[in-house]
């Protein structure tokens, strides 16, 4: 066995710097080396914009705006050179483009403030993050929903408050936690229509003179649509869609901790019946005890759920008791930060789903060594012989405190001892009636945790007809998430393409 380091944390320092670095999205196909799409990007876009819609409709001179775009072109090429200044504010901004295009370069500047170039660079950013977001849940998705179907026939025991209750299809269990993944997924691209809106054109508070045409602003940047109300745009939303990207994120990390923890709690068992791959970063050897394997990708991966759940209630500390439009919750750091580490979250428990090895027959023996199966007697007397459920529960709490007094397996309960036991149970309760009602066969395979799934019935229960209908829905799903991402991912960058050959063609007239 070759020892292994523990897989390390992701710490919030990290996916901060890490999402700066590499928030850069697929630019159009034909480019060579993609943008970084940080704030520099977006404010250069926005100027690109600025210039080609202002000098067609009437608010920048013709004359001028090839020259202005020669300069601004010629600064956002110098940029993209190594160690180059790629300035994140317009106040900064602005001495490189007057430097390389001439104070008339300002005139872009008609009806705009930085409050509203900063939001809708901030909304582009954070749009971006969530479409990488989007393919990331996707991905563990995918991921689950195969290994669902792989163990469609796989019993293992589920547990509530901590204690084995009841046999179930570990491929059932796993469309649960797909269930809640899939509402995750909803409420991204909920919060996401709510972000694809450009505040582009509001200034800082109500608008301004100049009638900047706002729509096709927002389509050369690829939003869907612009926010409404100019008090809005910079005041209200800016802060608020930080909010609720927190509490969308934090709502994913509640998911994966609670499966961590699941799979975390057969680490304490001597013979678990679910383990990681040993190695490969999934688990590490004791420096001291030589019988221990530390599920470190476990670990990992929980401390990052942890991590996420504070990046998330952060968002909300910063925005709450502050007048409208202040800058506390807007930080593109700090809101990178809460996207990225989610984002190496979900690849963690991507890593998670992969390593998991399961013993079929020894969750099966876990489950014969408990009475996980005793719901079954009291559900069968009900339904096929009409005993009142509660006398049926009775009956069969009472044969699982005499085994556990005697030591005495599902499999191996004397059949005598529960006829007496039955007997009793109509006394105690004054039920009439006589022997018990189902034999000794029927008795043995009411215990039997594999018949008990397969005779299930209830809609959305584990019954191979409902896990086959499930699967089927889930990988419905699983396609429209995947074509949501391609077409918003595609009219971004058949905006920002379109914004591209435009700025061209007022380009091309300084030559």
């Amino acid at each position: 066995m070759v020892a292994t380091t523990p897989a390390t944390t992701t710490k919030a320092g990290t996916a901060i710097a890490a999402a700066l670095i590499s928030w850069a999205v697929a630019a159009p196909a034909s480019a060579q080396t993609p943008p970084r799409h940080d704030e520099f990007y977006w404010i250069g876009q926005i100027n690109k914009a600025s210039t080609v819609i202002n000098s067609e409709e009437g608010l920048l001179d013709p004359a001028l705006a090839p020259r202005i775009a020669a300069g601004l072109d010629t600064m956002l090429k110098a940029a993209e050179k190594p160690g180059a200044k790629r300035p994140t504010l317009v106040i900064t901004f602005e001495p490189l483009l007057i430097e390389a295009a001439g104070v008339e370069a300002t005139l872009l500047h008609a009806g705009r403030s930085s409050q509203d170039m900063l939001a809708t660079v901030r909304a582009a950013i954070m749009r971006d993050g969530l479409l990488r977001l989007a393919g990331q849940l996707r991905r563990l998705n995918a991921t689950m929903v195969a290994l669902a179907e792989k163990h469609v026939g796989t019993i293992v025991p589920n547990y509530t408050n901590g204690v084995a209750a009841q046999p179930n299809s570990y491929g059932h269990y796993l469309l649960g936690h797909v269930a809640g993944l899939e509402r995750d997924a909803q409420r991204l691209q909920e919060a996401y229509a709510r972000l694809d809106r450009s505040p582009m054109g509001t200034t800082v508070l109500n608008g301004s003179s100049w009638p900047l045409n706002r729509d096709r602003m927002a389509s050369y940047l690829g939003f869907a649509e612009k926010i409404d109300n100019a008090y809005d745009a910079a005041q209200i939303t800016a802060t608020e869609m930080p909010v609720e990207i927190g509490a969308l994120t934090t709502s994913i990390a509640l998911h994966a901790g609670a499966f961590v923890e699941d799979v975390m709690t057969q680490y304490a068992q001597p013979r678990p019946w679910i383990l990681l791959t040993e190695g490969d970063g999934n688990t590490y050897v004791s420096s001291a005890m030589p019988q221990k394997r530390n599920p470190g990708l476990l670990n990992s991966t929980r401390s990052q759920a942890s991590s996420v759940i504070g990046l998330g209630m952060g968002r909300i500390l910063q925005a709450h008791n502050i007048p409208p439009g202040m800058s506390d919750a807007k930080s593109v750091r700090d809101n990178a930060a809460v996207i990225a580490e989610t984002g190496a979250m979900l690849e963690s428990w991507n890593k998670i789903l992969s390593a998991l090895v399961i013993d079929p027959k020894r969750a099966l023996e876990e489950l014969n060594n408990d009475w996980t199966a005793s719901q079954e007697l009291a559900d069968v007397l009900m339904a096929k012989y009409k005993l009142p459920f509660r006398v049926g529960h009775h009956f069969a709490s009472e044969i699982v405190d005499y085994a556990k007094t005697n030591d005495i397996r599902p499999t191996d309960f004397p059949y005598a001892e529960a006829q007496r036991i039955y007997r009793r149970t109509l006394s105690e309760m004054k039920v009439s009636g006589g022997e018990l009602p189902v034999s000794e066969a029927e008795f043995r395979a009411t215990l039997d945790p594999v018949a008990i799934i397969r005779n299930r019935a209830t809609v959305g229960g584990p019954q191979p007809a409902e896990m086959t209908r499930m699967l089927a829905a889930a990988k419905q799903t699983l396609a429209r998430q995947e074509e949501w991402i391609k077409q918003r991912r595609e009219r971004i960058d058949g905006a920002l393409a379109g914004l591209d050959r435009d700025f061209a063609k007022v380009l091309a007239r300084a030559n």
